[in-house]
């Protein structure tokens, strides 16, 4: 499945929006500063007299330090055993890459895999991420740049990191090639949501 514009209009952006916003302690003006766009128009779309283009979700999601994730409360059944065909995959493009979830949406236990294709200068966003639980990270093709309390660790294909989620982190794509890795998120509270807190646009750090 890939989330496209067409979603747009099923699912409660202001709602959401508003949410989010709040949650942050931002006001309309401030969240007008950091995404460019007009307090009008982002008061129309809170208020849900209009539905924004995926370019202005991403932009919102962006100024809000959250993943486009963030406006979709899927909620799929559950399951204890998830088998996922390559072409069933969820797949959502983002800003110099893409995010494909491996069944971990579905599955009852507390474990998502990640597959994250990321172009040139992609990285993960304004805010260092931090949630509950643990995080496994695999290389598999180009260069990957992790940085975790302040330790930075360059992942070559074949590499890998495994630590602690509750330890500031970030990510970033330094390297001229597109870089592919496998991301395992296991042991979070029952309820969270770390996809959230790790799929950021990345629009904040572009290396040039």
């Amino acid at each position: 499945m890939e989330i496209t514009a067409d979603d747009l209009h099923n699912i409660d952006v202001g709602t959401r929006l508003r949410e989010l916003r709040t949650e942050r302690g931002l006001s309309m003006r401030s969240l007008s500063r950091l995404s460019g766009l007009s307090t009008n128009a982002l008061s129309m779309i809170e208020r849900s007299r209009t539905s924004p283009s995926v370019s202005t979700l991403y932009k919102i999601a962006d100024a809000l330090g959250v993943p486009i994730t963030a406006f979709f409360r899927l909620e799929p059944t559950k399951q204890q055993i998830v088998f996922r065909k390559a072409s069933e995959r969820t797949r959502i493009p983002v800003p110099r890459g893409t995010w494909e979830g491996l069944g971990g949406e579905s599955f009852s236990g507390g474990v998502e895999p990640l597959l994250i294709t990321l172009e040139r200068g992609a990285n993960s966003g304004h805010f260092n991420m931090i949630h509950s639980g643990h995080e496994f990270v695999l290389c598999l093709e180009g260069q990957l740049e992790y940085e975790v309390e302040n330790e930075r660790f360059s992942l070559m294909p074949g590499d890998s990191l495994l630590f602690s989620a509750n330890f500031e982190h970030r990510w970033r794509n330094s390297s001229n090639s597109t870089t592919q890795v496998l991301i395992v998120l296991s042991g979070f509270v029952k309820g969270e949501s770390p996809t959230e807190y790790h799929l950021t646009t990345g629009k904040a750090i572009v290396e040039t």
